[in-house]
Order: structure tokens, then C-alpha cells, then sequence
């Protein structure tokens, strides 16, 4: 059987995915963000107060990885982090105004940027998208916990 990269799915969605990603930070470079601050923004205008573990968990980045971002966003004067009272080597994370602030322009800007890399789908196309993608993380989520059990 013969393999061809080009027709890989893999390659296809990582090739989609970096596309995208790039399109993001074309439309978020004008305010100063990159699209892995943008993440981790979007979590926190969801629920402000968690903890830098569980950032790391929801936006599947490594610990040290979001640590660096928190540092670039509180560097911005985006973000604030406080010691945990229940466990003092831990951090809960919370925006400042002015991250609250950025949310009423990067929505938009991040919205016109799907727009873009969605323009000629139907309502039902993007939600038959997702789904598969969805069937193939839980596919592999399954396989990763059956190998770590």
C-alpha cells in the first residue's frame, strides 16, 4: 500500500490548523496578542480564578508553556496572579481591567479570522466538522487511556 503524505489526514488537519493559527495572529497582531495569549484570555473571561494547572489542562498546553504566557500577559498588565490560600506553592490567575478590556476587540478580530477560514460552509457543514473532529480527540483520548491504564 502506498502512503501519501499530501492525502494524510494528519498532515491535512496540521496543515489546516497552521493556517488558521496563522490567519489569528494576522488578525490579533494589531493589539499585541498572539494567539496562545488569546487562548489562555478566552478561559479566563470564561471563569477567572483558576488555577495555572487547570489553564494548562483546558488549553492542552504544558505547565512551563503556560507559565511563560502568564508571564508575557502580566507583563502586558493583562493578567494577575495570586497565591492560593489552600495551596501556597499554587497561583489562581485573574484578569485586571484591562484585560477585561480586550475582550470587546479580540472577539471580533478572532471571529473575522474564523469567518474567513470558514466562508462558503453552511451552519450544518461547521457542525458536521466539528463533530468528526471531536469523534477523532475522543478516539484518540480512549487509546492514550487505555495504554496509561
Amino acid at each position: 500500500m502506498e502512503f501519501k503524505m499530501e492525502d494524510s489526514l494528519g498532515f491535512i488537519i496540521n496543515k489546516t490548523a497552521l493556517k488558521m493559527k496563522n490567519n489569528l495572529a494576522r488578525h490579533l497582531k494589531p493589539y499585541e496578542i498572539t494567539p496562545e495569549q488569546w487562548g489562555i484570555l478566552n478561559w479566563l473571561w470564561e471563569k477567572e480564578g483558576i488555577s495555572q494547572k487547570e489553564l494548562s489542562e483546558k488549553s492542552f498546553k504544558d505547565q512551563p508553556n503556560v507559565t511563560r504566557i502568564l508571564d508575557k500577559l502580566e507583563e502586558k498588565g493583562l493578567i494577575k496572579r495570586q497565591e492560593n490560600p489552600d495551596d501556597r506553592r499554587a497561583f489562581s490567575v485573574f484578569l485586571t481591567e484591562k484585560g477585561y478590556g480586550l475582550k470587546d476587540v479580540l472577539v471580533p478580530a478572532a471571529t473575522k479570522a474564523l469567518d474567513e477560514a470558514l466562508q462558503g460552509f453552511d451552519t450544518g457543514e461547521i457542525q458536521q466538522l466539528k463533530n468528526l473532529l471531536e469523534k477523532i480527540f475522543t478516539n484518540l483520548t480512549d487509546r492514550e487511556e487505555e495504554h496509561e491504564g
